[in-house]
């Protein structure tokens, strides 16, 4: 999962993470005090696998949070499953690896599909990273 941000709807801020030596410094060492949630920190997976969420300061009433991620998909595993990527750069490259296992598919050679594959899953890439520039840019937390 990739956060893009992280809203207080209720309070109309966005919120910012801190670690976790933050949170629990907040929560452990010093008596935490009530109010709108301001900032928050990953704490672990639960067994469905979703991920734990603590927020500081302690609510003191309800609040409503939403959290803009980019969920990836689970790999495929049975036979129903979707695939949610552009379909053309799985061909390409799915061709390109049949070629080099059984040799030139019609004159063209191994190298030339796996470039040909290349190109159309870079293209796939610059198309979706067109749509949400601030998910191409890594920062350090």
């Amino acid at each position: 999962m990739k956060v893009l941000d992280v809203i207080n709807d209720t309070s109309n801020w966005f919120m910012q993470y801190r670690g976790s030596t933050w949170m629990n410094n907040a929560y452990l060492v010093e008596d935490a005090p009530t109010g709108p949630p301001h900032f928050y920190s990953f704490n672990g997976v639960d067994d469905d696998g979703d991920n734990g969420i603590d927020i500081y300061p302690k609510p003191d009433g309800v609040y409503e949070l939403r959290f803009n991620v980019v969920l990836r998909k689970a790999d495929l595993e049975a036979d129903t499953d979707k695939l949610t990527v552009p379909s053309s750069p799985v061909i390409q490259i799915a061709t390109a690896l049949a070629a080099r296992e059984r040799g030139e598919t019609g004159g063209t050679s191994a190298g030339e599909l796996f470039a040909l594959a290349d190109n159309t899953l870079a293209d796939a890439i610059a198309i979706d990273a067109s749509q949400h520039p601030e998910e191409t840019i890594w920062t350090t937390v």
